[in-house]
Formats: C-alpha cells, sequence, structure tokens
C-alpha cells in the first residue's frame, strides 16, 4: 500500500485539507502541524481550509482531539459551516412544522388544504405558539379561532 509523506500535504495549500488522512505514527503531532500551517494562510481563504480539513480529520480522529487542536471560531466564520448549519435549521423547523400538523390532525381532524397552508406560511415562533396552543383545542372552530387571531 503506497502511503504519502504528511509533509507534502503540509506544503501545499490545497492539499492541506487532506493532510489528516495521511498515514502517521504521531497523530497528534501531525494534527498539531496542520493546525500551525492552517493558522499561517493568508485571509479568507484560512476559514475555508480550517473547515475543509476539520471534516477530513473527522473520518479519523476523535471529534475532542479536533476541537482541543483547532480553534472553534475559525470554523464558524466559513461559508461553508454557515450553509451546513442553516440547512440543519431548515431540517429542523421542516420536523417540527410537520409534527405540529400531525398533532392538529390528531386533535382537530383532517386539515383542509387551505388550513394547511396557513399553517405551511406561519413563522418559527407562531409555529411554536400554535403548537402549545393545540393542547387546548376542542375542535377545528379552536384552529380557526388562533389562526384569525394570528392573522394568518
Amino acid at each position: 500500500m503506497w502511503e504519502a509523506n504528511p509533509e507534502i500535504f503540509l506544503n501545499d495549500e490545497a492539499l492541506l485539507p487532506l493532510a489528516p488522512l495521511a498515514a502517521t505514527k504521531q497523530p497528534q503531532i501531525l494534527l498539531q502541524q496542520i493546525v500551525e500551517r492552517v493558522h499561517e494562510v493568508s485571509g479568507g481563504k484560512r476559514a475555508e481550509i480550517s473547515t475543509y480539513t476539520k471534516i477530513l480529520a473527522g473520518l479519523k480522529y476523535k471529534q475532542d482531539l479536533i476541537r482541543q487542536l483547532f480553534r472553534e471560531g475559525i470554523m464558524r466564520e466559513s461559508v461553508i459551516y454557515q450553509e451546513i448549519l442553516a440547512e440543519g435549521e431548515k431540517r429542523g423547523e421542516q420536523r417540527e412544522r410537520q409534527f405540529v400538523l400531525r398533532l392538529l390532525t390528531r386533535r382537530v381532524g383532517e386539515l383542509s388544504p387551505d388550513v394547511r397552508q396557513c399553517i405551511e406560511n406561519l413563522s418559527l415562533p407562531q409555529l411554536e405558539n400554535l403548537g402549545e396552543a393545540l393542547l387546548d383545542f376542542q375542535g377545528m372552530a379552536d384552529l380557526d379561532v388562533w389562526l384569525s387571531q394570528e392573522d394568518v
């Protein structure tokens, strides 16, 4: 099996993210060298390279070691990290919306397409309020009153 010398990856910014995958008998030393090299990268490229490097390091090393060596702030600045975070938030909101719809259907019966659309258009705070309010609903009339009070 071919083993690449980690120095090859450490000497080229474009290859830095691959460096954690290089074979080594001293992983902590290699990761420390990588971190030092990432900190030498100039400007906006540093955050991107740091993010990619941490993602690939996560395939081989424990999260605690990676966190210990890399500063969390650099990753949070990354547009890739922000994109992943936004996608996760969007998925979480969609799951919450689907859960509230299931609870409503169970509580008040089948929802009309118009009512479903109203609920789909609720903001996250409104959706959370509806999730609490539906516990007191006795029927569809309660949902209609709640929606009218929200100006939906």
